[in-house]
């Protein structure tokens, strides 16, 4: 497969994504690609973090992991990444942009190669599961990674590839973030591995682990009930 027909199959995938005729649709994308949206659910992880761990060095560990999985994918994309590669994003690419469906006029910035979106949500998701060990709390954090994605194709502000390179690149800081997090918790004494009927493997108690569930689908269904009444 050559160069020029993986980006027509970048262009014929991100047009199968791309809009639609339903303003509800509209507003549930540009509600879902909000980091504000998601602020209840990162305060609620901070929240079981802090309820989980008994000192200090434990819960600035857990936490800082997470805060780098954010940090080095978002900068690193942004700073680094999209600069130098330099691919106009769909909504800018003077060949393709006024093909492109936009939603109230969002066209992002000038670059799109690769998708921070999609790299720091996954890498968030990826290190919560491996630092909680609950198979449940892993999926809803990956649907809710696929949601943030889902949002840049249909926003047209991102081709399937940057979508497909931001997920890898999430997935390789995320476990980056993990080794460190076993280093010094092995280092520091912090590791703690308890598996009951209450907890899971990594000792985080399951009733935090549903409540966090709980978050994710109130977020969902309020984010939902907002954008029918935002048409």
């Amino acid at each position: 497969m050559n160069v020029n027909t993986l980006l027509e199959l970048d262009r014929a995938w991100l047009a199968f994504f791309n809009g639609s005729h339903s303003l509800f649709v509209d507003s549930l994308a540009l509600t879902l690609t909000s980091g504000f949206t998601w602020i209840p659910l990162y305060l609620a992880l901070i929240y079981v973090i802090i309820r989980n761990n008994e000192t200090m060095p434990q819960i600035a560990l857990a936490i800082g992991c997470g805060l780098f999985c954010v940090l080095v994918a978002s900068i690193s994309v942004e700073l680094l990444i999209k600069p130098l590669v330099a691919r106009f994003r769909p909504t800018n690419d003077p060949a393709l942009k006024y093909t492109i469906d936009t939603v109230r006029g969002l066209r992002g910035g000038q670059y799109g190669f690769f998708s921070a979106h999609a790299a720091n949500t996954f890498s968030l998701a990826v290190f919560v599961s491996l630092l909680m060990r609950s198979r449940a709390l892993g999926v809803g954090l990956v649907l809710w990674s696929a949601a943030n994605c889902w949002t840049r194709l249909y926003l047209g502000l991102h081709y399937p590839t940057d979508i497909l390179c931001g997920l890898i690149w999430g997935l390789l800081i995320a476990l980056g973030a993990y080794r460190i997090y076993l280093h010094f918790s092995s280092r520091w004494g912090t590791y703690r591995p308890t598996s009951t009927v209450q907890c899971t493997s990594s000792g985080y108690a399951l009733e935090d682990i549903r409540n966090l569930l709980v978050v994710l689908s109130t977020l969902l269904c309020t984010i939902i009930i907002y954008s029918l009444i935002t048409i």
